[in-house]
């Protein structure tokens, strides 16, 4: 399909017609070929006018906390609710392979074939922070074909990975009872920025489930006051919660959608929420520009022709890995490279 087919496709098209769009869209923007990236890029720009009305909601947690299943649950709720529900993942891939699984969606066997939900599966491809290199861009074309809810399912995290909050409007993590003790509650990374923080597979054990909320609600309240800014305990601004869920039953959804809706109630009405997205653009702007340079320096005549041999050296220890990179970076920038003895 040209992109002005896939523009059509995506604004326009019949249901059937419009998922096949949307795919073909992702798909192109996701290329890394020179003239897809060209095309994506003009494709985007076309798309762009149409975007910015969704809800974005990232969810994140551990391998195994019940991400997918939990999406599940709430996508379907929120169709109930008459919402129409775009799904990104990330699956990780492999560091031997590079192959991706790409499974998530049969965990979601129901929402998948609803015809209101749009799944779309990516592999992180070596990108770090939970998220895959052109998630945002896949974000936008879900948003411009009308899909008001769009949540983004992370990898598996640690407790640096926290690239999801810099391209969404809500942050959740889902943590799981007996998940760790006090300290481990209150150490600054993942948990100082959730806005909400959902307590997975409580019905399991309701007395540690009760443990959990009361220690994680005390550390929330602790790294608000000295940590986020969106979360100081002054004024208006949105304090971050601590909810009982159960997504394999169901149970806790609709309480757990009632917090969200108050979040974006009060992001949007005390302007947060359009600051928040300004300050997003702006960061993958340069993050943009920052992929851009390294791939613009790995193609660069002079850099390829003396990268094998520094390699080599470096391997061998013959020079620094630093002393390398500096040669590189002069070879780049068309400087003299500096003698070595």
């Amino acid at each position: 399909m040209t992109p002005e087919a896939l523009l059509d496709g995506v604004l326009h098209g019949e249901p059937v017609a419009q998922r096949r769009a949307i795919a073909k869209a992702i798909t192109l923007l996701e290329s890394t070929r020179t003239d897809h990236r060209a095309q994506g890029d003009a494709l985007l720009t076309a798309l762009l006018p149409h975007t910015g009305q969704s809800f974005r909601l990232g969810i994140s947690g551990v391998p195994g906390v019940g991400k997918s299943t939990f999406i599940e649950a709430l996508g379907l709720f929120l169709i109930q609710q008459g919402h129409r529900v775009a799904v990104l993942t990330v699956d990780p891939s492999s560091t031997v392979s590079g192959g991706s699984i790409l499974g998530d969606k049969t965990r979601m066997e129901h929402l998948s074939v609803h015809p209101q939900a749009y799944i779309r599966p990516s592999p992180s491809s070596g990108t770090l922070g939970g998220v895959a290199e052109k998630t945002r861009e896949a974000m936008l074309v879900c948003e411009a074909a009308g899909y008001d809810i769009v949540i983004v399912e992370t990898v598996g995290v640690g407790q640096s990975e926290t690239a999801v909050a810099g391209m969404t409007d809500m942050f959740v993590l889902m943590q799981l009872p007996n998940a760790g003790d006090d300290l481990q509650a209150i150490k600054k990374g993942v948990m100082e920025i959730a806005d909400l923080v959902a307590i997975n597979k409580a019905d399991i054990d309701k007395n540690a489930a009760t443990r959990a909320e009361a220690q994680i609600t005390s550390s929330l309240r602790l790294l608000g006051m000295h940590g986020n800014p969106d979360h100081a305990a002054h004024g208006a601004l949105w304090q971050p919660r601590v909810l009982q869920i159960s997504a394999l039953l169901g149970q806790g959804v609709d309480g757990f959608w009632d917090a969200v809706t108050l979040y974006r109630s009060m992001q949007t009405g005390n302007g947060r929420l359009a600051l928040r997205r300004e300050q997003q653009a702006l960061a993958w702007m340069w993050e943009r520009i920052d992929a851009g340079l390294k791939s613009a320096f790995r193609q660069h005549p002079r850099v390829r022709e003396l990268l094998p041999a520094l390699r080599a050296d470096v391997a061998a220890g013959r020079i620094a890995a630093s002393t390398a990179a500096r040669n590189l970076l002069a070879a780049q920038s068309g400087q003299a490279l500096p003698a070595i003895d």
